[in-house]
């Protein structure tokens, strides 16, 4: 790998490379400028034609609208993709802990079995889990149970 880097380096591979990079570059963002500019004339001439039709006034009006509209339009679409993408994210995240999770207990558990306390290091937590939620579900008061007001 690093012996067909240094030979690409030294035959001038990678120097054309960056030339060719440089030039696509170049090429694209005149290619953008000229685009630009011809969205410019294309809504100067819209708005030369509505002025001819409609007034000028009117017509400055009715572009303003119509560019605010557009602006609000583009606001909405980035916000709902924005939340969308947000919570992908959160998704994503809660998937790696819960496999970062499981690997890190998958890990430990040869040396927690091992230990001094080994199985009942594991289990304990467990127990206390179990027994907090048969409490609970024993002493919830119900109108069956005969624990409600007199």
């Amino acid at each position: 790998m690093l012996a067909s880097l240094l030979a690409a380096f030294a035959s001038g591979e990678t120097f054309q490379a960056a030339r060719r990079i440089r030039r696509a570059a170049i090429a694209y963002s005149l290619a953008g400028v000229a685009l630009l500019v011809a969205i410019g004339f294309a809504v100067g001439a819209g708005y030369v034609a509505a002025a001819r039709r409609y007034g000028s006034i009117e017509a400055a009006l009715s572009f303003a609208a119509g560019f605010l509209l557009l602006a609000v339009v583009i606001l909405i679409v980035n916000r709902i993709i924005s939340s969308m993408r947000a919570r992908s994210i959160a998704r994503k995240r809660s998937s790696e802990l819960a496999t970062i999770g499981a690997a890190a207990a998958i890990a430990v558990l040869p040396t927690l079995l091992r230990g001094k306390g080994g199985l009942a290091t594991l289990l304990a937590p467990a127990l206390a889990v179990a027994a907090y939620a048969i409490y609970r579900e024993n002493s919830k008061a119900g109108p069956d149970k005969g624990d409600g007001p007199v």
